[in-house]
């Protein structure tokens, strides 16, 4: 396993920053009149994920890691909730945003685990 030096090198920021790059793709065939509207929520929420994860990392203590990598969960929440409402009212395509879906289902996971870890490691 390789060291970390950087928030960059976490996987968990990998995906984040992948899963941000397929929601800003999704979201170019977007209405136009949804631009400052459900366009703009949609990226606004799929790159806070990856900034509260590199945010947190570079906090100095360990409480304060958690609360971003607690806010990145909202922040991906918050896009799920944003990809939904787009597919319900036919913004994009029904079926688009199941792999998104996925990806942000295991990317819950990921941070989850990463979560547990950092607490665990926190009460020794």
């Amino acid at each position: 396993m390789a060291k970390v030096r950087s928030y960059r090198d976490l996987l968990v920021w990998q995906r984040a920053i992948d899963l941000a790059a397929a929601a800003y793709e999704l979201s170019r065939a977007y209405p136009r009149d949804e631009l400052f509207g459900l366009t703009s929520q949609t990226r606004r929420a799929a790159a806070s994920i990856a900034a509260n994860i590199a945010e947190g990392y570079g906090r100095s203590t360990k409480p304060a890691y958690l609360n971003f990598l607690r806010i990145a969960q909202g922040s991906l929440k918050e896009l799920e909730t944003h990809l939904i409402l787009a597919e319900r009212i036919r913004v994009t395509p029904s079926g688009s945003i199941d792999g998104l879906l996925g990806d942000a289902d295991e990317l819950g996971r990921m941070l989850n685990s990463l979560i547990s870890k950092l607490r665990s490691h926190a009460a020794r």
